[in-house]
């Protein structure tokens, strides 16, 4: 059995925008979709009601809502959907544990203000065994720029598929995740790495880090096309463009992603089991990044 992309909606902009995008990702995997809402039942109350069967209700009506926007945009797609009672991240937790991938909205303030993501979207980032995908309202039609009449512009390709790297520790996961990515909307992949200059406390003989900024950059661009060299081969029919940066990581993915169809960076999950966390550097994309943004998980 195949297992779905899941979608969790809320009646919300962006859980409607959530799940036109899942449809769409569904249709290019080949994957079911199946649609979640998770509702809090009111302690106190016996059997939950009157308070349960309103928000069954709403729920009911958040349902209908994001099935009218999927058939909009993936017509005969095969759905499924489903009520479950409980904290919303606790829900789509379990959700996600027989999901080939999750799609959650994103809550935007402004351009100036960046995306103020919820605490349920940051919870599950943090724990999520599979994909977690964040999708803002308004966001460019299936990944390519907008015509003028709002619908996807016949005039160009698609929009790249951004690929944040941290050539210490390239994981094949998230690399693997981008690339087909790439490969089932026909995109160009971006991938990016930024560096700073290390300090001298801590280089032992030989480190790039002992070289001037030319030659470091030099040696980053050579490590990244070395790291590549295996999956170009893998893929060859994506066209790779690889782009190696000084300064920030968060900064660069920032900018790299102004202008994208699909943002990737990973999650470490191996590292303080106890507190799931995202780091600073996927922390800083949920928050500011307005494409939508896959964090992909990775031991």
């Amino acid at each position: 059995m195949l297992l779905p992309v899941i979608a969790g909606v809320d009646g919300s902009p962006e859980s409607l925008a959530a799940a036109e995008w899942a449809a769409r990702e569904a249709v290019r995997r080949g994957r079911p979709l199946h649609l979640v809402h998770a509702w809090n039942w009111q302690a106190g109350r016996p059997d939950g009601e009157p308070a349960g069967a309103a928000q069954r209700h709403l729920a009911r009506r958040a349902l209908r809502a994001a099935e009218d926007r999927v058939r909009g945009s993936a017509p005969g797609l095969r759905t499924t959907d489903e009520q479950v009672g409980g904290p919303a991240t606790a829900a789509l937790l379990r959700a996600a544990e027989r999901a080939e991938l999750l799609v959650l909205g994103s809550r935007g303030l402004s351009a100036f203000a960046g995306l103020l993501v919820g605490s349920v979207a940051l919870g599950v980032i943090a724990r999520a065994p599979v994909p977690v995908v964040l999708v803002r309202a308004g966001e460019e039609a299936d990944g390519h720029p907008r015509a003028d009449g709002g619908g996807p512009s016949a005039r160009t390709g698609p929009l790249d598929v951004v690929l944040g790297i941290d050539l210490a520790d390239p994981c094949d996961e998230v690399l693997a995740f981008a690339f087909e990515a790439a490969r089932l909307r026909g995109a160009r992949l971006r991938v990016v790495h930024a560096w700073q200059p290390a300090s001298a406390i801590g280089l032992g003989s030989g480190d790039i880090g002992l070289l001037g900024a030319p030659s470091q950059a030099g040696e980053w661009r050579q490590f990244l096309s070395a790291v590549l060299r295996v999956w170009r081969d893998k893929y060859p029919e994506v066209e790779v463009l690889e782009t190696v940066v000084r300064g920030r990581a968060s900064a660069a993915l920032v900018r790299a992603a102004s202008a994208a169809g699909l943002l990737v960076v990973g999650r470490r999950t191996a590292d303080r089991p106890t507190l799931p966390r995202t780091g600073p550097v996927t922390h800083a994309a949920v928050q500011h990044v307005r494409c939508p943004l896959a964090v992909v998980p990775h031991p």
